[in-house]
Order: C-alpha cells, then sequence, then structure tokens
C-alpha cells in the first residue's frame, strides 16, 4: 500500500477547499438571488434615472421591478409596478422624427401575437416640453397604452399594461408620472 505524503494530504485538503467554495457558489448564490425581492419601494418625490439623462417621477405607491431595470449612459429602461400594472420607460438612441417613432413602437406592438393597437395616435406632452404620440392598445384579458417622444437623438418609449380594471384605476396617476419626462439635453 502506497503511503500518502503531507503534501499530498495538503494538496488534496485544498482541492477539497476549492471543490467547497465552488458548490457553495453555483448553490448558494442563486438561493440569495431568489430570497431578495425583485421589486424594490422608489421615493414619488424624487427624479428617478432612466438612463441616458432621462428621469421620471414615479407614481405614489409604485415599486422599481430590478429584474427588468438597466440604466445606463447612452440608454436605458425602467420597469415600475403599480398594483398589478405594469409601467415601462425604455430610452435609446434615434436619429430618426415623432412620426416614425410612433410608427414604430405600433408596429412592435402589433407584432406581439394577440395585440392590437386601438385607435389613432394623439399628441401628449410633458411638463418638461417634450412632445410626444401617445395611443392605446389590448391584448388577451389586458389592456395598454403607450406614448413615445423624440428628443436630443433619443426615443423614450412608455408602454403600460394591465387588466383594464386595474389600468382603469392606476392610469391617471402613470399619466401624471409620464408627465415629469425630462431629458438633460445630453446627446448619447
Amino acid at each position: 500500500m502506497a503511503r500518502v505524503t503531507r503534501r499530498e494530504l495538503m494538496n488534496l485538503l485544498g482541492a477539497l477547499g476549492v471543490v467547497a467554495t465552488f458548490a457553495g457558489l453555483v448553490l448558494g448564490l442563486p438561493a440569495i438571488d431568489r430570497a431578495l425581492p425583485a421589486e424594490r419601494p422608489v421615493r414619488a418625490d424624487e427624479p428617478y434615472p432612466v438612463g441616458a439623462g432621462v428621469t421620471v417621477i414615479p407614481p405614489v405607491g409604485s415599486t422599481l421591478d430590478v429584474t427588468g431595470t438597466r440604466p445606463g449612459d447612452s440608454a436605458g429602461t425602467a420597469l415600475f409596478h403599480l398594483g398589478a400594472v405594469q409601467y415601462k420607460i425604455a430610452v435609446r438612441p434615434y436619429d430618426g422624427d415623432l412620426g416614425s417613432a410612433g410608427q414604430r413602437l405600433r408596429k412592435r406592438i402589433t407584432d406581439t401575437p394577440g395585440y392590437q393597437v386601438t385607435g389613432p395616435q394623439l399628441q401628449v406632452d410633458t411638463a418638461g416640453g417634450l412632445i410626444g404620440l401617445q395611443g392605446g392598445y389590448t391584448a388577451p384579458g389586458r389592456g395598454g397604452r403607450y406614448a413615445v417622444f423624440v428628443s436630443d437623438g433619443l426615443t423614450i418609449e412608455v408602454t403600460i399594461s394591465g387588466a383594464d380594471l386595474d389600468l382603469g384605476r392606476t392610469l391617471p396617476q402613470i399619466e401624471a408620472s409620464t408627465r415629469t419626462l425630462r431629458t438633460d439635453g445630453r446627446a448619447p
């Protein structure tokens, strides 16, 4: 029978330590991630940075869904929930005009199976002077609204969706929040 040297024993213990650490990371980190809530409260009295210099004041009582929120220097997304209603703002670089941005968003909505745009697009303005287009859409068991703005080389797309009853109750608060959209004027 071969004899195990002290050096071999230390190497074996070191390898077992590395394997145990790796197993702890593989099993432990996902468990910790699942234990943390995806939704975080946000303050409704200060602007939230969406990305690319765009800010919005969230509706009172809304939460931020960190799984769908990605702020950035040249683009960004913020996903809020107000009860069962989802309120998403996406900012991206864009070099087209407002009309084509509105058509592009409408096409993306109608390209989703079961989704239909309802009615014409109407002009919408923010308190900060952004001029945009807004409209509505339906989906199986859900209703929705959208708005799009073009400013400083950016497109700012707002989509709101929820069950009709929930949407009807929260839409005034979300529309008031959308009117607080601002851009700091810096191009991406």
